[in-house]
């Protein structure tokens, strides 16, 4: 067992460095994982395929996370924002320009990249609690600005855009709901493999030298300006991508879609799932589609607080997040195949 998860089963402070091989799943789970996400929506209906293709989405959204705050310990609640960009970016090229759904969605990834990458530059005079004011501020204001009245012929203002859901292509014997799904899914996959990746290459060890000490970490030739604006570009790249699945998966967009409490939730998906690990990202993201309909389901009229409680019980007994809960469940498959 290593130290980070001999940390974790006794229960004390935080970790913040995660081993290369605890930042992903083994490659058996993995192929068990994938093979289930691709089964399942043959026998479930379209409205489960929906949430599947959500929970994707906003896993994605959280894995950007993820990679800012995990991998370069840059606190973000601006992620919304560029969700927004994302989102309304795909909108704007399907509705006005007439371009395929698939084609959006790198321009999305290019728009949001830059916007990342230029927002990430005044931003490295800041950290901590000031860096995240700062992008929750930048999250505020996106929705305010998607509403004036000089980009309304474009993104409809107050009233959105409503978005044409693709059919398949090919002919293919499909629902509109199923092949987005699967469209999602290939997506998902290729750059939930390109951020495996890249946290595992020269720039991902930049990205956590610069985490566990900036000052060591620029006195051993790391350029901490250009790698921390890098992990902006590159969190809001991803993030745009999440927002233009979305955008398309709703087949709607408004400016009130994309509010604090967006960036929020993507914050604590990120928490729940456990701060660094990528597989956790979409543990997150299921909790916090999942959950709130759960605390509905169970009273109506005090659903905020049975999610709050909820919630409380999965910080206080896994304060890791599903980093932690699949530790301790390795640990038990061991002892079981001991004995």
């Amino acid at each position: 067992m290593s130290a980070a998860e001999e940390v974790v089963a006794e229960g004390h402070e935080a970790v913040e460095a995660v081993p290369k091989r605890a930042m992903t799943l083994g490659t058996g789970t993995s192929l068990l994982v994938l093979a289930a996400l691709l089964i399942v929506p043959v026998f479930v209906k379209n409205f489960i395929i929906f949430q599947m293709t959500m929970l994707l989405i906003y896993g994605l959204a959280v894995l950007a996370l993820n990679i800012l705050t995990g991998g370069s310990g840059q606190f973000s609640l601006g992620q919304s924002a560029f969700y927004a960009v994302g989102a309304y970016t795909s909108a704007v090229l399907m509705e006005h320009a007439n371009i395929n759904y698939a084609l959006t969605i790198p321009i999305s990834a290019a728009v949001c990249f830059a916007f990342g990458y230029l927002f990430g530059k005044p931003a490295l005079r800041l950290s901590g609690v000031y860096l995240a004011l700062a992008t929750f501020a930048l999250a505020t204001a996106m929705p305010q600005l998607l509403k004036l009245n000089f980009l309304e012929h474009w993104t409809g203002g107050v009233q959105g855009l409503v978005v044409t859901k693709p059919d398949a292509p090919f002919g293919l014997p499909m629902s509109q709901d199923m092949w987005l799904y699967y469209f999602t899914l290939v997506v998902t996959v290729a750059i939930y493999i390109f951020s495996v990746n890249l946290l595992r290459s020269r720039s991902g060890r930049a990205f956590m030298a610069i985490r566990d000490n900036e000052i060591a970490a620029s006195s051993m030739g790391v350029n901490v300006a250009l790698y921390k604006t890098l992990a902006f570009g590159v969190s809001a790249g991803i993030t745009g991508v999440a927002g233009s699945l979305g955008a398309i998966a709703v087949q709607f967009v408004a400016p009130d879609s994309y509010t604090i409490t967006l960036a929020i939730s993507l914050f604590l998906g990120m928490v729940v799932g456990g701060v660094g690990w990528l597989p956790g990202s979409f543990v997150g993201a299921a909790f916090i589609i999942f959950v709130p309909n759960m605390a509905e389901s169970i009273s109506k009229g005090l659903s905020g607080a049975v999610f709050g409680v909820l919630l409380f019980l999965v910080i206080y007994l896994v304060p890791h997040g599903a980093r932690q809960a699949a530790i301790l469940g390795q640990q038990l498959a061991g002892k079981l195949r001991k004995n």
